[in-house]
Order: structure tokens, then sequence, then C-alpha cells
């Protein structure tokens, strides 16, 4: 793809504020001056908002603060002037009921601070989760020249000799404290080795697995998604990311110019080969939605089925981001889906080289980390999307992170109307379940949970766990961490709350899942369905006001990335009149 830069020097947006000797320009500029800035910062170079998602309540994100410092000195050093902007932080880690409920919320409030201050161009400044989307979101909507810098992943938990992956082992040791084969006491201790340094999951989780899809999209630079939060290569590709985003500004390179349907198929592609997150799929079409791409779940499947997954990372593999860094990072994993054909090498990145340029020189150092594609982790990797008379609109699954002998299964349903449902029963050896049956969860989807909870890896019953099962199929509207695994169903569209099929499944109902062809079926007649559906009424809380009230007003299904209704599109970043 080919790129023609603006003609440079031009009148920048943030001139409007500060550029000229009226009352309203004196009014902007001189109260700037407060904080001891110099007459000639103002005099027409690039404003930069470093757009930082620090916050000690998100902590994944608790040293952005000092990447910052960084960002600012490269900004510095390229003529820019660098203004740091906090914004909202949606935490993984504390915000309830769920920070997926808050993505959106967040990428309206950073949007409209984006549009509404005197600001060029933006670094964005990421880490936790939903930071990640909720900041690609904003600059899709305002179109103004913007660079992706994550935070980076922690390095490696180590448990009596054993790796231990954030996340995933909390999964693990918690079924195996429930199964008798670990004790509480040694869970507490293994507390401690989870999470040893600043940084987010050191998985293939969902942070790790957006870091990779803004780089992958080409909004980041090249071997930004893998550097662990506490190595100096950190501080480094921050400074360059600080002085690359000046020239982004002057050439008047945009999201829109890099967030292509190429580089989404691109992106899609990687999550393929990298054993990514589920909740990946939410977020790009969301981004998709936000930059005006036609992006749908049949992209997913089109451009993810035959991908596979050469990345030995848990969940999906043995390693941990600190290994993934050390053998190259995913510029080689790009490297090696180009020379297969699976890549769009003509792709513009934020660099203003296409993908390929940035990647075809790049060496593998660990051949078991990153394997090679004839000899991959999964054959199969990517998302499978699903659809049938139980997810009409599809449904999600992970083949990375699931049992081989459960992707072709046909078992009775157990059904929970609810997560409270769930939480009251499955403790109780009383309950009618084996390693056979599908578990059901209900009213877990963007409207009903609200927003689409974390809860879609259900725990297994005891009484299961106990006789040695690890693995059952789990169907659900809810999402699942990016760092959990298991053959789990996800996203079911319509969700229950609205009255899609998943509403009226009942205990003791068959239900066939078949990966391979990506089926999944209530085995009950048409006439049937129709006459559950016809008697079904919605029991999931309704909220009378605030933010809650208007997200589950206007919140779209998970087959379209859960973006609020009237967010969609790119509304650029016009500068409206002074009032002053």
């Amino acid at each position: 793809m080919s790129f023609k830069p603006a003609s440079w020097p031009r009148r920048l947006r943030s001139q409007e504020w500060y550029g000229g000797t009226s009352r309203d320009t004196i009014y902007h500029r001189g109260w700037m001056k407060n904080q001891g800035y110099p007459h000639d910062l103002f005099d027409g170079r690039p404003v930069i908002g470093i757009l930082n998602t620090w916050s000690d309540l998100t902590p994944c994100n608790g040293h952005l603060r000092e990447i910052a410092e960084k960002v600012k000195a490269g900004i510095w050093e390229a003529g820019g002037f660098p203004v740091e902007v906090p914004v909202f932080s949606a935490s993984e880690n504390t915000f309830r009921p769920t920070a997926m409920m808050f993505r959106n919320l967040a990428a309206l409030s950073i949007e409209e601070q984006m549009r509404g201050q005197p600001i060029d161009g933006a670094v964005l400044l990421v880490g936790c989760d939903k930071t990640t989307p909720s900041l690609l979101m904003a600059a899709a909507s305002t179109d103004l020249p913007s660079i992706v810098v994550t935070g980076g992943p922690m390095l490696n938990g180590y448990f009596r000799g054993e790796r231990v992956g954030s996340g995933t082992h909390l999964w693990k040791f918690s079924e195996a404290v429930k199964a008798g084969e670990m004790t509480q006491a040694e869970f507490l201790e293994a507390e401690a080795s989870m999470s040893r340094s600043s940084g987010t999951c050191n998985t293939m989780g969902t942070a790790s697995t957006m870091a990779s899809m803004a780089e992958a999209l080409g909004m980041a630079l090249s071997g930004n998604a893998a550097i662990p939060a506490v190595d100096s290569r950190r501080r480094v590709i921050a400074q360059l990311s600080g002085r690359r985003i000046v020239e982004m500004v002057k050439d008047d390179l945009k999201p829109s110019d890099v967030m292509t349907k190429r580089a989404f198929e691109n992106a899609i592609r990687t999550n393929g080969a990298i054993g990514g997150s589920t909740n990946a799929v939410l977020h790009l079409l969301a981004i998709a939605g936000r930059v005006g791409v036609d992006l749908t779940l049949d992209d997913w499947d089109r451009c993810g089925r035959d991908v596979p997954t050469i990345v030995n990372l848990m969940p999906s593999g043995e390693y941990l981001m600190e290994e993934f860094f050390y053998a190259g990072g995913l510029p080689v994993v790009l490297k090696r889906l180009g020379e297969a054909g699976l890549l769009h090498k003509d792709a513009l990145t934020v660099s203003g080289a296409t993908i390929w340029d940035e990647v075809r020189e790049v060496q593998n150092h660990n051949d078991d980390v990153i394997r090679p594609l004839e000899r991959p982790l999964t054959p199969q990797g990517g998302i499978a999307v699903l659809r049938g008379n139980l997810a009409p609109n599809g449904a999600v699954l992970k083949p990375s992170a699931a049992s081989e002998h459960l992707m072709v299964h046909r078992g009775r349903a157990v059904v929970f109307e609810d997560i409270d449902d769930y939480k009251a029963r499955i403790d109780d050896d009383a309950l009618d379940i084996d390693e056979t049956c599908v578990m059901v969860l209900k009213n877990c989807g963007p409207k009903g949970y609200p927003g689409m909870s974390e809860v879609g890896n259900m725990g297994l019953p005891p009484k299961v766990l106990k006789q040695g099962i690890t693995d059952m199929v789990r169907i659900s509207d809810a999402r699942m961490s990016g760092t959990a695994y298991g053959t789990v169903v996800l996203h079911t569209a319509p969700e229950a709350a609205v009255g899609g099929p998943l509403a009226v499944v009942r205990d003791g109902d068959m239900i066939e899942l078949d990966v391979p062809n990506r089926r999944l079926h209530l085995d009950i007649s048409d006439a049937e369905l129709a006459a559950r559906l016809a008697g079904w009424a919605p029991s999931h809380e309704r909220p009378a006001s605030g933010y809650a009230w208007l997200h589950q007003q206007h919140v779209e299904g998970a087959d379209t990335g859960a973006d609020l209704d009237f967010l969609r599109g790119c509304r650029g970043a016009p500068v409206g009149k002074d009032s002053h």
C-alpha cells in the first residue's frame, strides 16, 4: 500500500487554540504558560497528547507514568510538544460488575477528550485488557494520528520449580484445591509468585493478545507487543514511539490509513497463529465498526480457520511472554505468516513502512517457543465460529485451548439460569451431572449480566474434578478470560437476555457440538423451539438509571462487537467553535 505524506509545514489543529493574537488565543495559551512553558512552544509545532491509562487501581498499568516520561522525551527530541492526559482506565482486576461494561464508556469519554482538546496526535499508552481496545476505538472514531505503546507483560512466575502463568494457573490451582490435589495454604503460597513484577499478564491472555493485535494492525512499532514491562527495551520503544508520532502528525498519517480491511485480516490470522484470546473477536469487531471497516464473524472464520497455532504459550501451550520475547516476539510470527502466504505484506504501519518491510529480516531464536508452520501446536488455530439453531447469529470457541476429544460431542444439558444460580448449585454433590453433560449458563451476555462477564469458563463440579476430569463442554453467552482454557463455547448470539434460543434451553435437552463442521445444535424440533421462544419472558435485571441503563439500552450483540449502537462509525475530530 502506498501512502502520500501531507505537505509540511501546514497549519495544525492545535493552532486553532494557540496560534495568533486574538483574545481567545491568549486565553488558551496564557493559561498553559502557568506551567512554565516558553512562548515558542506554541509556534505551530505538533501538540501530542499522551493518553495515559495509569491508575493505582489498574495494577497492570501501574508503571505507565515512568513509560510516559520516555514518550515525552521522544516527542521533545522530534520537535513536538508533549502533554500528558489522564484518561478513563477500565481495570480488569477491580471493576465490577465487569470491565467489559466500561470499555465503551472509556472509548466514549476518550474520544471526546481527543476531539475537544488541542492535540494534533496521540500516543495511546495502554496495557490492561480493555484499555487497548477502548483507546483504539476512540482513535478510530476521531481519526487523529495515533500510535500505540503498551506497557508490556510481567516477568515469568515460578512456584516450586514450575512456570506460573498469571490467570492460567489461578484457574488451574483453584480447580486443584477443589479436587483435593492442593491445599488452601499452598494456593496462598503460590499467589506470591503469580505477579512478581510490573506489567500485564505473562500468558497469551487478552492483554498480550491485544498488544499483538495492535502490532499486527500496524498501529504500534514493530516488536512492541512482547517486550517485558521491566526490560529497558520497553523504555526505548516508548521513546522511539514519541519521536515517530511527531512525524506521523507532519505526514498526516491517520488510523484510517493504517487500519484497513487488509490490516484486520492480518490481525485475525495473527490471532490464530499466537493462540490469542476470544476477547479479540469482540474488540476487533468494535474497532472496525469505529473506523468504518466492514468486518464480521464470517471474516474471523474465513481468515482464521486454516491458520496453525505456532506460538507455544499458555494457556494453549507451555511457555510465557518472556520466552516469546526472547525468541523474537511477534515479528517472527508475522514473518512466518508472510512466508506462508497468510499475510497482506503491503499493509501500511505507523512506521510509514509496510508490515513486510518491518519483519522480513527478523530471526527466530527458539523453534520450540515459535514453532515452524509444519510443526504447530494446533493445526487449525484461529477462532471457530459456530452456528446452528442454538446460535443463529454465531458463537465462538478457541480450538487451541480446547480438548480434542470434546470437539465433536453430544451431551445432556445441565442448565444454570444465571451466574448466581451456578454458584449456588455447582458445589452440591447432589447435582445431577457427569463428565458427558454439557454445562449451559444463561443471562451473562452484553445486556444480561450486564456487561458480559468472564464467567464462560465455568469451573467444573468438585465431584467431577475428583474423578480426574479436567474438561467438559461449556456453553454460554458470556466471555472467557484470555488466560483461561477448555472446550468452552462463548458469545452465543442472540444472548439469552434478549430472547435468543439459549434462553429456552432446559435441563435434559440434548446438545450437539461439532467444531469441525462449525455446528451448535439444540436437539429439539423447530416447532418445539418456536413454542418455547413464544412463551419466553425476560427475567434479568433492568437498571432504572445511570450508565448501566444507557449501556443496556444501547449495547449491541456480541456478534457485532458489543459496542454502543450510537458510537459506530468515524465521526472525525473537527475543531468546534470557541465560546470564550
